[in-house]
């Protein structure tokens, strides 16, 4: 029985960058197949070229045997081939079942069927394990709500193929187990699953197959089960990553930065933090907790009812975030797309977007000046771009978050607030990452960390703060610090 699909020799060519060179791929009935490889590898390429996004310059696909050659994403569907996008692709001002089922209505004599359409809805939300009401309008729900909901409407799809690109960048834990077990499900019914992920700990729990890219060629194709982890790493990378949070020696100085006593309306009760010069405060919790919220109040991005900042003893009056860049103080936001990107403007619009005054002489934006700040950091962060114009939408995600940081680092801020900093990163740039921010603590910058990932917090913090229910819970340092502890503050224990 031929592969369910077979991928030979693919090649895509864009303006002045080849995407693919030669990539072959092969995914079985009811397998999951795991897409490794750097940002900017050509994981995604790959499966838009399969899904109708993009057309191969050269190469062949057969599905079931069959050589498809596909004009669009309709065509692909018509196949059976879905695909589960990174970035949400929904419309907010629907019902989660009108987002399932759009363009697929149950009708009747040209009327559609609306109690069936919910009821049918209901039926696959109940399934893949979300709490979700059919009728819920999408732009009321949390970006992990969301999430679930366009994987539901894959599903609903009876695809042959569904490719996830790094579905669970938004789940709660309960949710991610919740897709664990619909992927689990699909494979017994003989679905194939492509699922390109970051997240070694999710591939080694349901991968079968991993076949890693690099720089666009095809590197290998192995066991998930009889392959390690540093194994897998080094296809990636092409070297060996011994140390993945290379956590330097910072000399930890006088307290820099106090958030004091913020509340909100609906979130925060009386949060309060301090960090030291050349210090990293890791700022944990789980979802839900008021962790960016807690950020957001900080920088003047969200109202108040109390809250003091102080720099350097020196109380700050913040009411926006402008207020709060002036001051030296920077958000890294965890949402790149819709807070720390213009999508529309290039690469080096973007990152001296903020510090527009160092580009000028004679109070006039001077081109050459902008090009050389951005090429600085596009060079430190390794921003994989084919030139310095090209609009930061056509950026792999993880280049993109790479833009973000490098706006934020020619601030030349006093305070920078990361969070989710390594979000949909490959693995190598997060250690580039870790790099930097340990590098800026060790020339005195003060960094507060919110993460997800608890080894990225152990790994990197000095300093550990736990906010639970939209307050601190506690705190410990860097040598008391474990998973578990950290756990039982979040979780509300003593």
């Amino acid at each position: 029985m031929p592969p369910l699909v077979q991928m030979e020799q693919i090649t895509v060519e864009f303006p002045g960058v080849k995407a693919l060179d030669k990539v072959s791929f092969t995914l079985e009935r009811g397998e999951v197949h795991i897409l490794l490889g750097e940002n900017g590898a050509g994981k995604s390429t790959l499966m838009k070229v399969l899904s109708g996004v993009y057309k191969a310059t050269a190469g062949r696909i057969s599905v079931e045997g069959q050589e498809v050659s596909f004009a669009g994403t309709k065509e692909a569907k018509a196949a059976g081939i879905n695909i589960v996008h990174q970035e949400l692709n929904l419309i907010p001002y629907l019902s989660v079942a009108e987002n399932i089922f759009l363009g697929r209505e149950p009708q009747a004599n040209g009327v559609v069927l609306w109690k069936r359409l919910y009821q049918e809805a209901q039926d696959i939300l109940n399934r893949l394990g979300v709490d979700l009401p059919a009728k819920a309008i999408l732009r009321d729900l949390s970006v992990a709500q969301q999430q679930m909901v366009e994987i539901a409407k894959c599903v609903s799809q009876n695809s042959k193929v569904i490719i996830f690109d790094e579905p669970t960048s938004s789940l709660t834990d309960k949710e991610i187990d919740a897709l664990f077990s619909m992927i689990g499900d699909l494979k017994c019914q003989g679905v194939g699953i492509v699922y390109i992920s970051h997240r070694f700990d999710e591939i080694k729990r349901i991968g079968d197959r991993a076949t890693i890219l690099r720089d666009g060629r095809y590197i290998d194709t192995v066991s998930v089960a009889d392959t390690s982890v540093d194994a897998m790493i080094q296809m990636m990378v092409g070297r060996e990553l011994n140390e993945m949070f290379p956590k330097v020696e910072a000399e930890i100085g006088e307290v820099v930065f106090e958030a004091r006593d913020f509340c909100t309306k609906d979130k925060l009760s009386h949060c309060s933090l301090s960090i030291r010069r050349g210090e990293i405060v890791g700022l944990a919790g789980l979802m839900g907790a008021g962790r960016t919220e807690f950020a957001r109040a900080i920088v003047g991005a969200d109202p108040v009812t109390s809250g003091e900042v102080y720099l350097n003893g020196e109380r700050l009056r913040i009411h926006s975030p402008q207020d709060a860049v002036r001051q030296g103080i920077g958000l890294l936001p965890e949402d790149r797309k819709h807070h720390g990107l213009v999508l529309g403007m290039s690469v080096t619009e973007n990152i001296t977007l903020a510090s527009l005054k160092k580009t000028m002489a004679g109070g006039v934006l001077r081109p050459k000046n902008e090009a050389s700040f951005a090429q600085k950091y596009c060079d430190a962060l390794r921003i994989k771009t084919p030139h310095l114009k090209q609009k930061v939408q056509f950026l792999s995600g993880g280049n993109q978050q790479k833009v973000v940081i490098g706006k934020w680092l020619m601030t030349e801020g006093k305070v920078l607030i990361f969070d989710e900093p390594t979000r949909g990163i490959d693995v190598a740039a997060k250690a580039e990452i870790y790099r930097i921010m340990g590098e800026l603590a060790q020339n005195g910058m003060a960094i507060l960390m919110i993460s997800s990932e608890l080894p990225e917090v152990l790994g990197m913090s000095d300093r550990i703060v736990v906010m639970c229910g939209g307050t601190v819970a506690g705190e410990m340092g860097r040598a008391q610090a474990t998973q578990e502890k950290i756990m039982q503050l979040a979780t509300g224990g003593a």
